[in-house]
């Protein structure tokens, strides 16, 4: 493989529900070098977890129209531990468990194979539904296609301008120990608003949640909105978690209740009623930041005063 060939990260999910039962897969390419993202995904009437892993990675490679660096990223053991370590013994003895008896969905197996060697592939293994912004996408789009409808629209992650929005929203939040405000820049063409709220013994967290709601119910619904934030917990958590989150009954990961949920669910409810985009902020360096900070500045004095 060329040190020229494009690299190209990917992450994929799948999953049955119940196991077996209907499955879904999801695959995310992103192409480091141009910010490009590309989704996949699909269903089954009738799969496996492990087929579904499989499938995922199958169906991303065989999308790359030639050969590439890829680093593929999975929460699947089976699959990382199956093309690692157990593919070889399989192909020598035939397509054979150790113990005698035949491989169990051999047929994708060696399908993955094939990728393997028309691809330079690092397979990496990622702890599943732990916060990673690109496994929770593909877990959405697998759980989405187990259901049989369109996942949500991810978070905007390219660099390159897109279409304009009818209202360009601009948020930022300072927090203290004793409570903390949130502000935000409203405009809509020649107009800007700047608006801003103190809240006692509210988190960081907390405060993202409600600088969006507290705009957002007060412009209409049929607007489009560009939310500009440095908040990877607000960007993530509304366009990414909130799949696992509903899924799990307001559940993390590990079992523990989702810290805000009363003001996440009231969040998701309004974000819902309008085409929203999330425009990457590099650095949050960005004008309006910097006139948002003053803005904070003087809440928080104001409150000290």
């Amino acid at each position: 493989m060329s040190e020229e060939s494009p690299i190209i990260h990917i992450y994929t999910d799948g999953g049955a529900d119940p196991n077996p039962g209907k499955g879904g897969w999801g695959a995310v390419l992103l192409h480091p070098a141009t910010g490009k993202v590309k989704e996949l995904s699909g269903h089954a009437p009738k799969a496996t977890n492990n087929r579904m892993e499989l499938t995922a990675a199958i169906k991303a490679l065989e999308t790359l129209e030639t050969g590439c660096r890829v680093k593929l990223f999975t929460d699947s053991q089976y699959l990382r531990k199956g093309i690692t370590e157990w593919l070889p013994g399989w192909i020598q003895r035939g397509w054979k468990r150790k113990g005698g008896g035949e491989v169990l969905n051999a047929d994708l197996w060696r399908l993955v194979s094939a990728q393997n060697q028309r691809h330079e592939i690092r397979w990496e293994w990622v702890k599943g539904h732990a916060g990673n912004t690109y496994n929770e996408r593909a877990d959405a789009l697998a759980t989405a296609a187990i259901r049989g409808r369109q996942a949500a629209a991810v978070a905007e992650v390219s660099t390159q301008e897109g279409p304009s929005a009818d209202v360009e929203v601009f948020l930022k939040v300072s927090a203290s120990p004793s409570g903390g405000a949130w502000a935000a820049i409203v405009r809509q063409g020649d107009e800007e608003e700047v608006l801003s709220e103190r809240v006692d013994g509210a988190t960081a967290n907390r405060l993202d949640i409600l600088s969006a709601q507290n705009v957002l119910e007060g412009l209409p619904t049929q607007q489009s909105v560009a939310i500009h934030t440095g908040s990877d917990y607000l960007r993530n958590g509304a366009t990414q978690w909130i799949h696992g989150w509903q899924r799990r009954g307001w559940k993390t990961g590990a079992g523990d209740p989702v810290k805000n949920a009363a003001d996440w669910r009231l969040l998701i409810r309004t974000l819902g009623r309008r085409k929203i985009s999330w425009p990457v902020i590099k650095g949050q360096k960005l004008p309006e930041m910097k006139l948002l900070e003053a803005e904070l500045k003087n809440k928080m004095e104001a409150k000290g005063s």
